[in-house]
């Protein structure tokens, strides 16, 4: 789960990185109340999870004069589709120089990989691209408690002594709050200092509940309610709903839809055992994908009954056609079932996902 800046930073400064002072306020009129306590110039940043923010309109740069005028404006506008409704109000920093430091898990390594550039404040992928000599990298085994000394001075080269200290603090914190990213950009150099002028910071969803997190705001509607159930489920771009049990038998039907030239809209592992009521959800929750035009029901019956699958499929009774394939226990029984109800029950997966693609793209089912 992707953290707000507000939030990344007071993790940071949990873990003694400095960070400017500011305050997170949801009305122009807290910025009113609280205008005391922050310095003359401020930094006013909307609190939205997109990229690019700054160069939205996310940003302004305000003094005591116009600070709330300028909020409220803030306030009236809608970043990349996301309304603002919190901001950061923060002193504006006298920045002398930017460098930039990320710490992300290496999936490929399992290590931590650190970056670091001398060049910060823009998009990393930019200076990658144009001068991939001024990134340095390190990867650190994530048992290790500190960055290694002879890491840490390949890393900062002629930067100031004191960034090593941050890369540590920050490797610390990526490490104790189970990160899948922590960077800081820029990480500025003022008058008073190493500053983390910027943070982002995500969580690993499997960690949220051991870091104290309740909800992960990062899931759509449809992505809550396949927790809720249990659903191992993933959104993608197509047309062709999947529903099956088990990982690879689900990976498998995506495959095949690739390979007949269709589009998956999903991935959905009912998991073993279902009953005729979680084969219902799942089949109203894929059906109420926007674009879905046809579903594919793939399951293996082995300590699933292929009876209460098809009672599901029935139960659910949703307006997109649902071709099934279903094999092992109450086998026919299930098609009976179905049968009976007008649903095409085929034998194979490969003649189910064909049919499939056939129904999407508008073709007879053959």
């Amino acid at each position: 789960m992707k953290l707000l800046e507000y939030e990344a930073k007071k993790i940071l400064s949990g873990y003694g990185i400095p960070v400017p002072k500011g305050v997170l306020i949801r009305t122009p009129e807290e910025l009113a109340e609280k205008r005391g306590t922050l310095a003359e110039k401020v930094a006013l940043k909307a609190q939205v999870d997109v990229g690019g923010r700054g160069k939205a309109g996310g940003i302004l740069m305000a003094d005591a004069g116009n600070a709330v005028a300028l909020a409220r404006e803030l306030f009236g506008k809608t970043i990349k589709g996301v309304p603002v409704r919190e901001v950061l109000a923060e002193e504006r920093l006298e920045i002398t120089h930017e460098y930039y430091l990320s710490i992300a898990a290496d999936r490929s390594t399992k290590e931590a990989l650190i970056l670091f550039a001398d060049a910060g404040g823009v998009e990393i992928e930019k200076v990658a691209r144009e001068r991939p000599d001024a990134i340095r990298k390190a990867s650190v085994p994530t048992l290790m408690c500190t960055v290694p000394p002879f890491a840490l001075r390949e890393l900062i080269g002629s930067a100031p002594k004191e960034v090593a200290a941050v890369i540590n603090k920050l490797y610390q914190a990526f490490i104790e709050k189970d990160a899948l990213l922590a960077e800081i950009n820029p990480l500025a150099v003022t008058p008073s200092g190493i500053m983390a002028a910027d943070a982002k910071f995500i969580v690993d969803d499997n960690a949220l509940r051991r870091q104290g997190i309740a909800v992960n705001r990062d899931l759509t509607e449809r992505e809550r309610e396949a927790e809720k159930h249990g659903f191992s489920y993933v959104e993608l771009a197509g047309e062709i709903g999947v529903i099956g049990n088990g990982a690879g038998l689900t990976m498998a039907t995506l495959d095949l839809i690739d390979f007949f030239d269709g589009r998956a809209a999903n991935f959905l592992d009912v998991g073993g055992g279902a009953d005729r009521e979680r084969v219902m959800h799942a089949v109203r929750l894929v059906s109420a994908m926007p674009g879905v035009k046809v579903i594919v029901v793939n399951l293996l019956g082995g300590i699933t009954r292929c009876d209460e699958v098809a009672n599901g499929i029935i139960a659910a009774a949703i307006p997109q056609k649902v071709i099934v394939r279903l094999a092992g226990t109450n086998e026919e029984e299930g098609r009976r079932l179905l049968a009976g109800k007008g649903y095409l029950m085929l034998d194979t997966m490969e003649q189910a996902v064909r049919a499939a693609v056939d129904a999407s793209s508008g073709g007879q089912i053959s």
